[in-house]
C-alpha cells in the first residue's frame, strides 16, 4: 500500500498493491472461504511431508503458535465475522463547495455462522444514515459508535444469503493516515479517497477488514460535468443528467477488499496506452492526469507497459486483463494501490512499478489481516529491485537491494506485525517495506533464481490464495511445494525473529600435496534474541592462485567449523560474495585469532593493587551500547572509559589514573541487561 515519509528513496508515502488473473466464479460456489480453507489445509500438510522428521513437532508448535495469535487478534480487529460480504454497489454523489457526498450503497451478505439475528456495518457516526433495507425492506437500526447495527428479519444459517442497502449523507472526513479528500488544483476541485487501512467508514459503509473481500463491485459517481469520476474496473457507461452533472458507471468483475474501492475526481487529461499481451490481444492502460502535469508525467507512465511485461513473465499475467490498468492523480503525498487504477500524488519510475506490483500482491492476493502486511509491501518493494534489474541488469539490482538493506536493518521487532492498532507500525517503512523487501531477496538466494520465480508464478495463480487473501503462513506453504524441502527455519527466523545476523569467519588452510589444499573455516554469529543465531546457507568466495572457488555452507549453529579440499593456495576469502544474506558487518581474521564469547564476562582489573595505570577487560556476545565508568568511594564518577556503541568480543581497556589519589575506587560497566561492578585500589 504505502510506503512511508522518508522511506528510503521517497520522502513522502508510496502506496501499492499486487493482484493475478484466475476467474472469479470459483469464488462463487461453495463459498470462497471454504475453497481457500480446504487448500490452506492441503497446503499445511504437504508441507509436513516434505519437512525432515526433526523439524515435525517444531513446525506444527509454530504453526500452532502464530495460528493462535491470529485468532486473538480477531478480538479487536474490526469488521462483523459473522457476515460474509459477496457484494458491494455504491452509487454516490459527490459535490464540492459544499463538499459533501451523498447516496446508497448496496451489499450482498452471506451469514458466516449458524444462527444470525443482527449484524453491523461499520460508519463512522458523524456521516447520517437515513435509512436501511433489508431485502428491499425497511429495516430495524441504530447507527451508534461507528457501527450501523442492523436487526434482520428472520434467524439466518450457515451461507444463507441477503442484500443490504444503506441510504447516506454527509460530509466526509480525512484521517491522520487517509480517509476523504477535497482540494483543488490551479482553482479546479480534486476529490479522492484512501481508505488502507481502517478509513474507509470515513466516506462508506462497509466490512472494515481485508479478509473477507467481495466477488465483485459496481461505483455510481455523479459529479458535476466539468470533472472526471475515476475508479476501478471497466468504464460501462457516461450518462448526462440534464442538471449540470453527469453519473460514470464503473464496473468491477473480479474479486476486491473493501480498501481497494476509490474515487478520484478532477478535470482530468485521459491518455491511453496499451499492454499488448497477444498478438491481437491488448488491454488499456488509462492515466488520469492534471491538464498543467501531463508533459512531465507521460514519460513516466509510457513505461507502465514494460512494466506490465516484465511483472507477468515473472509472476503470471496481468491479474485484470479482462478490464484495465491505469493512474489517477490525487491530492494526497503518496500512492495508493487501488484495484486495477492506482492514485498517484507524484510521479516516477520506481512508485510507479511499486503500485503496479501491488496489483498482483495486495490486490489480487490481499493479506488475511494487517499482522501480515509485508505480503503487500514487501513484495512490491522488491518488485522495484525486479523491475530494475529486468531494465538495468543485474548491478542495478544489487545497488538497490543494498539500499533496501541500510534500511532494514533499522527495522524494530518482527516483520509480522505485533501492533496493528498504530497504523505507523502497519506501514514502517524500514520493517514492513524494506525488511519483506529484503526477505524475498533471500529466499531467492536459498532457493535459486529459477526456483523463486517459479514459487511465485505459482503463488499468484494458487487456488488456495488466488484472487483471495493470504498469511504468511500460505506464502510458506505454497514456497516449500514448489521447493521441494522445508523452509520453516527461514520463516521463522526472518518474519516472526528480530534482527539480523553479526558474523565473525576465522580461516586457516594446509598444503595437502600439490596444488591442493585444506581448508578449514569456522563461522561465529554473535548471541541474538529471537532466534539466537541465523540458519542459512552461506556462500563463501576463496580467492585462490588458480582462479576463484565459491562454496556453499549450511551454517546452522552459532559456533560452526568446516573443513574441505581445494585445488589452488587460497589467498583471501570473501564472505556472502553475492549479498544474499541480511547481516551487521563481517569481521574476516585468521583462525588464529578468531574469538568469541558465548556470554558476558566482566574482569577483575589487573595489576591490583596498580600504581598509576592498570588494564580492564571485558567480553559482550552481540554487538551493543557499553558504558564503563569509574567512581570513587563517594560515587562521584571520575572517569569515562567507554560509552559507544561496541562489537561482540574480548575488550581491553588501559586506565591512566595518574591524576587521582590513593583510595579505593569502583568501576561499573552497563550492556543492556548487564550491569556488573568491581572494586579496584590505587597505591601511590
Amino acid at each position: 500500500m504505502i510506503d512511508l515519509i522518508n522511506y528510503g528513496r521517497y520522502s513522502v508515502f508510496v502506496l501499492s498493491k499486487y493482484n493475478l488473473f484466475l476467474p472469479s466464479t470459483i469464488y462463487l460456489k461453495g463459498g470462497k472461504k471454504m475453497i481457500r480453507q480446504i487448500f490452506t489445509v492441503v497446503l499445511l500438510l504437504s508441507s509436513l511431508l516434505i519437512a525432515q522428521d526433526e523439524y515435525k513437532p517444531w513446525i506444527k508448535g509454530e504453526r500452532e503458535r502464530h495460528s493462535r495469535q491470529i485468532q486473538m487478534s480477531k478480538v479487536m480487529y474490526p469488521g462483523d465475522s459473522k457476515i460474509d460480504i459477496t457484494y458491494y454497489g455504491l452509487d454516490l454523489k459527490v459535490t464540492y463547495n459544499p463538499n459533501y457526498i451523498s447516496g446508497n450503497v448496496t451489499i450482498g451478505v452471506k451469514s458466516d455462522t449458524t444462527s444470525l439475528n443482527n449484524c453491523f456495518l461499520d460508519l463512522r457516526s458523524f456521516l447520517i444514515v437515513d435509512s436501511v433495507l433489508l431485502n428491499n425492506a425497511t429495516a430495524q437500526y441504530t447507527h451508534l459508535n461507528n457501527k450501523i447495527n442492523i436487526s434482520l428479519d428472520h434467524t439466518y444459517s450457515q451461507g444463507e444469503p441477503f442484500t443490504l442497502k444503506v441510504y447516506y449523507r454527509g460530509v466526509p472526513s480525512g484521517t491522520n493516515f487517509g480517509g476523504f479528500f477535497f482540494g483543488t488544483h490551479q482553482g479546479t476541485p480534486v476529490i479522492g479517497s484512501l481508505s488502507e487501512s481502517y478509513s474507509g467508514p470515513y466516506w462508506w459503509p462497509q466490512k472494515d477488514t481485508p479478509g473477507d473481500k467481495a466477488d465483485s463491485s459496481d461505483v455510481w459517481i455523479t459529479v458535476a460535468d466539468n470533472l472526471v469520476p475515476v475508479s476501478n474496473g471497466s468504464l460501462e457507461s457516461i450518462t448526462p443528467n440534464g442538471n449540470g452533472t453527469h453519473t460514470y458507471h464503473w464496473k468491477n468483475h473480479y474479486t476486491i477488499a473493501n480498501y481497494l474501492i476509490s474515487l478520484a475526481i478532477t478535470n482530468y487529461t485521459q491518455y491511453d496506452t496499451y499492454y499488448h499481451y497477444g498478438q491481437s490481444d491488448s488491454m488499456v492502460i488509462m492515466n488520469f492526469i492534471y491538464p498543467e502535469n501531463f508533459n512531465s508525467v507521460k514519460p513516466y507512465v509510457d513505461e507502465t507497459d514494460e512494466m506490465i511485461e516484465v511483472f507477468a513473465d515473472r509472476y503470471g499475467e496481468y491479474p485484470f486483463i479482462q478490464e484495465k490498468y491505469g493512474h489517477a492523480e490525487f491530492q494526497w503525498g503518496g500512492a495508493m494501490e487501488h484495484q486495477t487504477c492506482t492514485s498517484m500524488g507524484f510521479w516516477g519510475s520506481g512508485v510507479i512499478s511499486h503500485e503496479l506490483a501491488h496489483q498482483w500482491y495486495g490486490d489480487m492476493i490481499t493479506c488475511a489481516d494487517w499482522h501480515n502486511i509485508w505480503l503487500n509491501e514487501g513484495f512490491a518493494t522488491y518488485s522495484e529491485a525486479v523491475y530494475i534489474e529486468a531494465k538495468s541488469g543485474k548491478t542495478a539490482y544489487n545497488t538497490q537491494i543494498i539500499g533496501e538493506m541500510n534500511a532494514a536493518r533499522n527495522a524494530q521487532g518482527t516483520l509480522w506485525v505485533q501492533n496493528i492498532e498504530d497504523e505507523w507500525e502497519i506501514f514502517n517503512g524500514n520493517r514492513s517495506y524494506a525488511k519483506g523487501a529484503c526477505v524475498l531477496h533471500m529466499l531467492r538466494g536459498v532457493v535459486g533464481d529459477s526456483t523463486y520465480f517459479d514459487i511465485m508464478r505459482t503463488y499468484s495463480a494458487h487456488p488456495s490464495v488466488s484472487y483471495g487473501v493470504a498469511t504468511t503462513e500460505d506464502f510458506q506453504a505454497i514456497a516449500e511445494s514448489v521447493y521441494g524441502q522445508s523452509l520453516n527455519y527461514f520463516f521463522q527466523e526472518w518474519v516472526y525473529g528480530v534482527n539480523e545476523p553479526t558474523y565473525t569467519i576465522g580461516w586457516d588452510k594446509s598444503l595437502v600435496s600439490g596444488d591442493i589444499y585444506n581448508v578449514t573455516i569456522t563461522i561465529y554469529q554473535a548471541v541474538n534474541t529471537n532466534p539466537s543465531y541465523f540458519t542459512m546457507p552461506v556462500q563463501i568466495k576463496l580467492n585462490t592462485t588458480l582462479g576463484d572457488t565459491t562454496v556453499t555452507l549450511f551454517n546452522d549453529a552459532q559456533t560452526q567449523t568446516f573443513q574441505f579440499d581445494l585445488i589452488g593456495d587460497p589467498q583471501s576469502i570473501v564472505f556472502d560474495p553475492g549479498n544474499w544474506i541480511l547481516k551487521n558487518n563481517t569481521i574476516i581474521t585468521s583462525l588464529e585469532d578468531l574469538t568469541f564469547p558465548l556470554q558476558f564476562s566482566f574482569e577483575q582489573n589487573y595489576p591490583n593493587p596498580f600504581n598509576p595505570s592498570t588494564t580492564i577487560e571485558y567480553s559482550i556476545p552481540q554487538n551493543g551500547f557499553v558504558s564503563l565508568k569509574v567512581f570513587n568511594i563517594l560515587g562521584k564518577e571520575v572517569a569515562t572509559l567507554v560509552n559507544e556503541q561496541v562489537m561482540a568480543g574480548k575488550h581491553k581497556i588501559d586506565f591512566d589514573a595518574s591524576g587521582l589519589n590513593s583510595g579505593v575506587y569502583f568501576y561499573k560497566i552497563e550492556n543492556g541487561n548487564f550491569v556488573e561492578t568491581k572494586k579496584m585500589i590505587l597505591l601511590k
